[in-house]
């Protein structure tokens, strides 16, 4: 009975860790999509933003201006530090023009807490000593509290002086003392700095409990949503079970626009760890992007180490592909030279046994006249005929084995080095058992060089789109609307988009544009036309724009 108890619990948990991991890949997926479409987020978050901006520029009443002031503040908060501090100042001002103290003293104290949460220590203490607990409402009161504490925990946790930092963390510790006799237990405030000093106590089992009452509590869709798995990731007892939390809390935080990206730079750092180099790569480089939105020297600093790491590591994996790439082209420049010569030993043959088939006929002519002469030597001459008629059989069969061999090594030139064995012992084995039809029914089909070349293009794309992920975007921005070309298939190009990506890569001349795609160079002129006549701007610098496509601005 034990027995079947511990193995039901085994596979329970194996069901569950199993699950998980195909959870988390998926969430990957997720999370790499909503990046790529970070665009148009961020484009409708900031159209949302506008629109409260035009109700602030036409509201009267002071009152009006503070309380759009102040959703302006919360619109930016997480999207623009500056913005936000600026908004947060005017919704100061017109609750001072009210007379209202109380709104005063939270605008203060909201201001303290945004300050430190992007390293202006001097300055939130500034703004909380300009405060008056004592015109505090509940909510201001709550506020000062969580700013005073967040504050010194800021300052504990970066000074290098052990005295300071003992003070700094005592101060912390009060203030949040304080802040939970304000808030009731369940409210998501006190959940998060609970599980954070549950974490600072090494109670990860509680920790863990309480984070994951707090997760199924909030809303998936909510922006609140990403904070409670942030802090889930802290509790985790394994990397995969902090890389889960982390994805997840990055994927509501891109979803939301969220500028200030802790987990997605927590998740590239453990991703790198792990050997994932290209998500690594794109998450850290997003995150930087992002930091330069939301403009915090605090989060540039903690990014630069982690973002050198990745890079290094990525940059070392992109040179051992490309030492792999060149002795790769000099192994089928090899090949091909090899290939070349015995082509050229083949055109030899084919012009030996041509002129041996003309001598043949000769021969037979001759032959025809002897007998017409020669009565009596009828049945020899008719001998002789059938050996001639035999020799000139293997002679034309010989002609079919030349041409089949031409055929098969001109096919294949555009074949790898596995490949080329293969062939090889395929036409050996048929040419001793005298499969020569067979050999010359293989030889005209063209199946293999399409695959081939399709082969070839889709390569092109796929590496070219790693390199560019956002090219076909950048792309189409340069044209006119109707003028905009969508691919069919995920991860491919179509002709137009692939003749600009060979000149984004610097391959300008056309000739040699349709040798690589196999057109003729009037139907590259054309495309190229086409496309620059739907320019947005001039279409003379249409191409030079292109080549800029992916570059740092």
């Amino acid at each position: 009975m034990n027995k079947l108890l511990i193995t039901w619990l085994f596979m329970a948990v194996v069901s569950v860790v199993y699950a998980q991991e195909n959870d988390y890949g998926s969430i990957l997926r997720q999370l790499d999509e909503a990046i790529e479409l970070s665009p148009e987020t961020v484009a409708q978050y900031e159209q949302q933003t506008e629109g409260v901006y035009r109700q602030y520029q036409n509201a009267r009443t002071p009152e009006e201006k503070y309380g759009l002031a102040f959703q302006l503040y919360e619109q930016y908060k997480a999207f623009m530090n500056d913005s936000a501090l600026h908004y947060l100042s005017e919704a100061e001002r017109w609750a001072e023009e009210q007379g209202n103290d109380v709104l005063v003293g939270n605008c203060r104290a909201l201001m303290a807490f945004q300050c430190s949460t992007v390293g202006y220590y001097n300055e939130a203490l500034a703004f909380l000593h300009r405060i008056n607990k004592k015109q505090l409402d509940s909510t201001g009161l709550q506020n000062y509290y969580q700013s005073q504490m967040h504050v010194y925990g800021e300052l504990g946790y970066y000074s290098n002086v052990p005295s300071l930092k003992e003070e700094y963390f005592r101060q912390q510790n009060l203030y949040r003392d304080s802040l939970f006799s304000l808030i009731d237990h369940q409210d998501p405030t006190y959940m998060m700095y609970r599980v954070y000093q549950l974490q600072e106590q090494k109670r990860m089992d509680e920790a863990r409990q309480l984070s994951d009452q707090w997760v199924k509590r909030v809303s998936p869709d909510s922006r609140d949503y990403a904070i409670a798995c942030y802090y889930r990731s802290l509790s985790s007892n394994n990397d995969d079970d902090r890389k889960y939390w982390l994805a997840q809390s990055a994927l509501s935080d891109v979803r939301h626009a969220v500028m200030d990206q802790a987990s997605l730079l927590a998740l590239a750092d453990l991703l790198n760890t792990d050997g994932d180099l290209d998500r690594s790569y794109q998450y850290i480089r997003f995150t930087w992007d992002c930091n330069n939105r939301f403009n915090t020297r605090m989060r540039s600093w903690q990014i630069t180490p982690i973002l050198n790491v990745i890079e290094k590591n990525y940059q070392k994996a992109v040179a051992h592909n490309t030492r792999v790439l060149w002795v790769s082209v000099v192994v089928v420049s090899i090949l091909a030279l090899l290939l070349l010569g015995v082509l050229l030993f083949l055109h030899r043959r084919n012009r030996q046994l041509a002129t041996a088939r003309n001598d043949l006929k000769t021969s037979n002519k001759e032959l025809a006249a002897a007998n017409r002469r020669l009565a009596t030597q009828t049945d020899e001459l008719s001998t002789l005929n059938a050996q001639l008629s035999t020799l000139n059989s293997q002679l034309s069969e010989s002609n079919s084995v030349k041409e089949e061999y031409i055929g098969r090594f001109m096919s294949l030139c555009s074949q790898y080095i596995d490949k080329l064995d293969d062939y090889r012992k395929m036409v050996n084995k048929k040419m001793k058992n005298k499969e020569l039809d067979e050999l010359y029914r293989i030889s005209k089909s063209t199946e293999l060089k399409e695959k081939e070349l399709e082969e070839l293009l889709h390569n092109f794309d796929s590496v070219f789109l790693h390199l560019f992920p956002h090219f076909v975007d950048d792309f189409n921005a340069l044209l006119q609307p109707e003028m905009r070309i969508t691919p069919k298939e995920e991860n491919r190009l179509v002709t137009e988009i692939r003749i600009f990506a060979l000149i984004r890569l610097g391959i300008e001349d056309s000739s040699k544009i349709a040798e690589f795609l196999h057109y003729s160079v009037n139907t590259i002129y054309n495309y190229r036309a086409r496309i620059k006549n739907g320019a947005l701007d001039n279409r003379e610098s249409f191409e030079r724009r292109v080549k800029l496509l992916g570059m740092p601005q």
